[in-house]
């Protein structure tokens, strides 16, 4: 080997060496590396001043030691004063009971976000769920059936007059985008979901790593909703960035 060949190999095994010293080396943190905490530029924390209850109790909701408490009485929402269009969002979240029901709403239809398909939802909009993974069972000792049409780990899907084109895995209905990984901890545990909506598709991200999405929303503007569906639940940490 040459003096020109034995200096090139030198520096690839510097370079490889370099390589696996930096795979080897341990992370900062525990979380996935697609974790974000929706700090930095661009990023706004969403408060009081930013929501409007829509149909719910005047104590259905209330802002305390910087988090959003629901009591989960009466079914319903409570929805931005803004509309946003493209954006990412984060929040932190925690069922207080069993069986727990709730979820975050984006694009909820502007001029009809105050007529409901049914009692407590909007007319329209994508809905980024958050289940307890004790309303399985609970489904099934009132129902008597499966549930086998819903997931408790983030499913994503259109509600009302709204459309969406969920990514697989399906429901077994095809309406629904399933999580590809169950990654959301159970009652009383904080979970963290970045959700990231642009030109009609969304995206969520449970507890650091993407589970579910969809695309070709109709429509793809409008009001974000946190919904209030029987049960006390806790969020915090709710900050969004809009984007272009």
């Amino acid at each position: 080997m040459n003096i020109a060949s034995k200096i090139t190999a030198a520096f690839a095994l510097s370079f490889l060496s370099l390589g696996l010293a930096i795979a080897e080396e341990p992370a900062s943190s525990t979380l996935p590396k697609a974790f974000i905490d929706g700090q930095g530029d661009g990023w706004r924390a969403l408060g009081e001043a930013d929501f409007q209850n829509v149909n719910c109790f005047d104590d259905t909701w209330s802002f305390n030691d910087g988090g959003i408490q629901c009591t989960g009485k009466p079914v319903g929402v409570m929805r931005t004063k803004q509309e946003f269009t493209n954006f990412e969002l984060v929040v932190e979240w925690k069922h207080l009971k069993s069986a727990g029901n709730s979820g975050v709403f984006v694009w909820t239809i502007p001029a009809e976000v105050e007529k409901l398909t049914k009692p407590g939802l909007p007319a329209g909009g994508i809905e980024v769920q958050i289940l307890d993974h004790g309303y399985k069972d609970a489904y099934k000792k009132s129902s008597g059936k499966e549930g086998d049409w819903f997931s408790t780990n983030g499913d994503i899907f259109p509600v009302g007059k709204s459309k969406l084109t969920p990514f697989p895995p399906l429901s077994p209905n095809g309406a629904r985008s399933f999580p590809s990984k169950e990654l959301s901890k159970g009652v009383g545990e904080w979970n963290h979901y970045y959700v990231r909506a642009i030109n009609g598709e969304v995206r969520l991200w449970v507890n650091g790593e993407e589970v579910s999405g969809g695309k070709d929303a109709v429509p793809a503007t409008g009001y974000l909703c946190l919904e209030s569906e029987g049960s006390p639940i806790e969020f915090r940490n709710l900050r969004i960035r809009e984007l272009p």
